[in-house]
């Protein structure tokens, strides 16, 4: 049974259970896609660059930096290796030729699916149990993080 905060909820102890069960949820989900990880080879930096790169097809490798909150050496490292095994391809941008934009391959894709799989059905399963008013007070709190 979930506890529930107490009226005080800026208080330290409170931001810290926050803390603490937003670090266990970000674990969880990890678990549930490292098999599929490991057997492709990939980290968790691969996964979070697959899948924002098939939720907005022709991003831009500024905008993805931005998404990630990485480096673009860091990036580059990530789209290198996931170019290379043909899971994302880049093409010119249209209007800047200087752009590059990003796109799953149909390879990509099932992976990305497979990922997204394994994580939807956790966090569905962690909807369903709270409730659609404590789903959207959830979003607001990370809405108001990022």
């Amino acid at each position: 049974m979930a506890s529930f905060p107490s009226a005080l909820f800026l208080r330290e102890a409170e931001v810290r259970r926050g803390l603490e069960l937003m670090f266990a949820g970000q674990a969880a989900l990890a678990r549930s896609v490292e098999p599929i990880l490991a057997r492709a080879d990939l980290g968790r930096a691969h996964q979070r660059a697959l899948y924002f790169i098939g939720r907005f097809p022709d991003l831009t490798v500024g905008a993805l930096i931005s998404n990630l909150g990485i480096t673009k050496q860091s990036l580059n490292r990530v789209l290198n290796e996931l170019t290379e095994r043909a899971l994302v391809e880049a093409r010119v941008g249209r209007d800047d030729r200087r752009q590059r934009l990003l796109r799953l391959t149909e390879t990509g894709k099932v992976l990305e699916a497979e990922l997204f799989e394994a994580m939807r059905a956790q966090m569905a399963a962690a909807y369903a149990q709270a409730g659609q008013q404590a789903v959207g007070g959830f979003w607001a709190v990370l809405e108001g993080l990022s």
